[in-house]
């Protein structure tokens, strides 16, 4: 009987593991294109032999200023799979993540306008490995995205004075 409840319960956890979403399928629209910036940036990069994969937010900040604009910042971990950096892949979340490389911290701001990340201000990327990242860079970080110039426009009808 107790053996029977016990296969029970392992196959209840398999299953439930099974359904769990992926962190990156449960992220907005305009947090996945800063995402995917970041990895099309790192996968470019020479000494970057792996694909990484999106594991989880740290922090997340997104200012609406109207007519489809908005301001993000996004602070995230990635980390490395076993899937060579060139191997096509139909879908890199299905490479089995690595516990033998440090992850990599990553931060990310950009303008986006209908859903789509615009040049100008031209969107900041920083991605270093964790135990790497120190307090100051942190800080620079944060610093540079709070000084992008982020000018959402004109002022509105409803702000301006009529006259008397």
């Amino acid at each position: 009987m107790s053996a029977g409840l016990l296969l029970l319960v392992c196959a209840g956890a398999v299953l439930y593991s099974a359904e769990a979403q992926d962190p990156y399928t449960e992220l907005p629209d305009y947090y996945k294109k800063g995402v995917n910036l970041t990895l099309e940036q790192l996968n470019s990069h020479v000494g970057v032999h792996h694909h990484f994969r999106f594991l989880r937010s740290l922090e997340k900040s997104d200012i609406e200023s109207g007519f489809g604009t908005r301001y993000v910042f996004h602070n995230f971990y990635l980390k490395p799979t076993w899937c060579p950096k060139g191997t096509p892949t139909s879908s890199p979340q299905r490479c089995p993540f690595r516990n033998d490389r440090p992850l990599m911290d990553c931060a990310v701001c950009y303008k986006t306008a209908e859903d789509q990340i615009q040049t100008n201000p031209k969107p900041y990327l920083d991605c270093i490995q964790k135990p790497r990242l120190t307090e100051a860079m942190r800080t620079a970080r944060i610093a540079h995205c709070k000084k992008m110039n982020y000018n959402s426009g004109a002022p509105t009808l409803l702000a301006s004075k009529l006259p008397s």
